[in-house]
């Protein structure tokens, strides 16, 4: 559905965007990670066509962006980082300005803005001016007007950035719902909270692909994956931990004093010489879980592997 080969773009002699070639197929979800600068919503831009590249070429459904480019827009639906926001409009406002942008008119288009107003739960504050809303319903809103024409492709950048916790749980049934039906690449700095929404991430540093790989794999690398974390109370015997088989090492909570993260030397499960321990010594844990890896120690450690 997405393909993107050899993709390059300079910004007067500076290299924004090196090289880069993916393919993403319908009813995908990807995760486009980097750390802020790598190049992330410049790669967005280029996908949905607007911005022109240097060289290389994308194509949205077999549509080259540069050689049919109404036709490939047509097939894309893009949320921008800094969402949708509009001094008098309002959200029924918005949404029919971007229908007939997108050819919709008439019954058509009250059609398709009824489906997305009750997709996303915006029927209360349709006659709202977008300004006065919340960021959680302008998110809302700026996905609606990216699924309003029924794209085949769906481009999320920085979708979650400053939702809650109950926000962030609705936005992730969305985009599981949306993945059924399409293309999704969603842009975040947030990569953990992708882990159960993205079955496969790309990621980017300086412009650079520096990882396509599934969530799975790549948390599997990370120096965190199975490793143990707890809280007990009174304060734990560290170097009873340290001594373990198989641990590699122990980081303390600096924010919350008492939890330590027990780490794994790589093949080795810890939990259950830890689980020994625990009941040998009697102590009382208040809190424990393994991790499946932190995505951000990978991504970061990715990120410094290559040069400015």
């Amino acid at each position: 559905m997405i393909e993107v080969s050899n993709l390059t773009k300079y910004l007067g002699k500076k290299s924004v965007i090196s090289d880069f070639s993916f393919c993403a197929q319908r009813q995908e979800c990807v995760g486009l990670l980097g750390e802020h600068g790598a190049g992330k919503t410049t790669l967005l831009n280029l996908i949905c066509g607007i911005t022109r590249p240097t060289s290389g070429h994308v194509s949205i459904g077999g549509f080259n962006t540069q050689a049919h480019p109404v036709i490939a827009r047509q097939a894309v639906g893009y949320q921008p980082q800094g969402g949708i926001s509009h001094h008098t409009l309002s959200v029924t406002g918005i949404l029919n300005f971007v229908a007939a942008a997108r050819g919709l008119s008439g019954a058509e288009k009250r059609r398709h803005v009824d489906r997305v107003a009750t997709r996303l739960e915006l029927h209360p504050v349709l006659n709202c001016p977008v300004d006065v809303l919340g960021l959680g319903l302008k998110r809302r809103v700026a996905i609606a007007q990216a699924i309003l024409h029924s794209p085949s492709v769906l481009l999320l950048d920085e979708p979650t950035e400053g939702l809650n916790a109950e926000q962030r749980l609705k936005f992730r049934a969305l985009v599981q719902s949306l993945s059924e039906e399409m293309s999704v690449i969603i842009a975040s700095r947030h990569y953990d909270s992708l882990s159960d929404i993205c079955t496969r991430a790309l990621v980017i540093a300086n412009g650079r692909l520096m990882a396509d790989s599934s969530l799975q794999d790549l948390q599997r690398s990370s120096r965190h994956f199975q490793a143990v974390t707890l809280a007990a109370d009174p304060p734990l015997d560290l170097l009873a931990l340290a001594v373990l088989p198989g641990v590699a090492g122990i980081e303390e909570d600096r924010q919350n004093p008492g939890k330590v993260t027990v780490l794994a030397m790589p093949g080795h499960a810890v939990f259950p010489a830890i689980n020994s321990l625990i009941a040998h010594r009697g102590w009382n844990i208040t809190s424990l879980h393994i991790e499946p890896g932190r995505l951000n120690d990978v991504v970061h450690h990715l990120s410094h592997e290559v040069s400015p």
